[in-house]
């Protein structure tokens, strides 16, 4: 079992707990939620796909449709993703927790903890916003009733249109509120289920960070020794012991970090494709309203589709790239030690250490991709070159 305050994970276990993927609590109620939570994301996108059958297909059409389904496909493959990865999603925050009760300098448990409280920052900021979001879906079917409470007119207002295009084979002006209701459940579900899984792998991140972070602190500290009392066997045998432990941090700090993206590489697989396509869509969709001058209220999704692209893309490779700069610190600080007032012995340790940093620790997706501040930029060029090519033809 794990400590959930050890780990400052209490917020991470409410989100999980919320789409059925807390993987220490998979009881029969659970199995049926995940049923019911996905049998609603699936059938939404089914809903709009029936578009096709009622209405004459164009690449208008199937441009407004596809930057829509595409993204809440991505729902189903985050949510498919880590249900059947349950197992891997619990065996990391074992590892977490196993890591952590090693620990017994205060420093290293002051490391660990700094960067747990990152990740506790970066899931409450982005739960915040989801909340917002969400309360804004909500409340949009209910807004002129609302202007009208607020401010008053002697004419009635418009009733807000249908955010998606989908076909329900029912007369929708009369069962409005109920596609309505259906739409927002659909998108709430899919935006917890991205929340949840997305900040569980910041957590796994941040405190790979950590552990990389440690094994420089133990560099520090074991060189220290030597510096302070050469020739002494005892501080030689301190320093082999704290190298070692050093190493050892290290060795799981890598581990870790590729275990978390290794494991879902699948996955990253698709949401990678996905995310570029239906970020092209998306911009696409917002330049076209704003062109022909439509109803900006249909570009408010779209718009929120390309920001929450946008975020997860270059979030997620700032923190790929947080951890290869962690990983290249501890050979930073190998170089920075007084290395050279060690005994020989202890010198030619630190050579093989050195020696590692000619190979660069990157995580890597399936061999096609490399999560970092350059790959991002080469996914927006992607998306952007794709946009451009839709934008050209119209």
């Amino acid at each position: 079992m794990i400590c959930i305050e050890s780990l400052q994970i209490r917020l991470n276990r409410i989100l999980l707990l919320l789409v059925g993927l807390w993987p220490y609590q998979q009881s029969r109620l659970v199995r049926v939620q995940l049923v019911v939570l996905f049998t609603i994301l699936t059938t939404f996108i089914l809903f709009q796909f029936a578009t096709f059958a009622t209405s004459k297909c164009t690449s208008d059409l199937s441009i407004n449709i596809l930057s829509s389904t595409l993204f809440c496909a991505i729902f189903v493959i985050k949510y498919s993703s880590f249900r059947i990865n349950i197992d891997i999603v619990k065996s990391l925050l074992e590892q977490l927790q196993h890591m952590y009760n090693e620990l017994m300098d205060k420093n290293e448990i002051i490391i660990i903890e700094k960067y747990g409280r990152y990740a506790k920052r970066y899931t409450a900021i982005f739960t915040l916003l989801a909340i917002f979001i969400a309360f804004g879906l909500i409340l949009y079917p209910f807004s002129p009733r609302i202007l009208d409470i607020l401010w008053p007119v002697n004419e009635s207002r418009q009733r807000p249109s249908l955010l998606f295009m989908t076909e329900y084979f029912v007369d929708q002006e009369r069962y409005f509120y109920l596609i309505f209701l259906h739409a927002n459940v659909a998108i709430c579900i899919g935006g917890f289920v991205m929340l949840a899984t997305g900040t569980i792998l910041i957590t796994y991140f941040q405190h790979a960070c950590g552990m990389f972070r440690i094994a420089s602190y133990r560099i520090e500290q074991a060189m220290t020794i030597g510096t302070l009392d050469k020739g002494c066997l005892g501080n030689d045998n301190l320093i082999y012991k704290g190298l070692i432990y050093a190493v050892d941090m290290h060795r799981k700090a890598m581990k870790f970090s590729d275990s978390s993206v290794s494991k879902f590489k699948v996955m990253i697989s698709l949401l990678l494709i996905f995310g570029v396509i239906c970020w092209s869509l998306n911009l696409f969709r917002i330049f076209q309203v704003m062109s022909f001058k439509q109803n900006f209220m249909e570009i408010s999704l779209p718009i929120i589709f390309v920001i929450v692209h946008f975020t997860y893309m270059i979030l997620g490779n700032y923190l790929a790239q947080e951890i290869t700069d962690h990983n290249n610190d501890v050979f930073t600080t190998v170089y920075n030690v007084q290395w050279y007032l060690a005994p020989l012995h202890v010198q030619k340790m630190i050579l093989f250490l050195l020696q590692r940093s000619t190979r660069t620790f990157t995580l890597n997706v399936g061999g096609l991709f490399i999560g970092s501040l350059e790959g991002a930029a080469t996914l927006l060029s992607t998306s952007i070159s794709y946009f451009t090519v839709l934008y050209s033809t119209q």
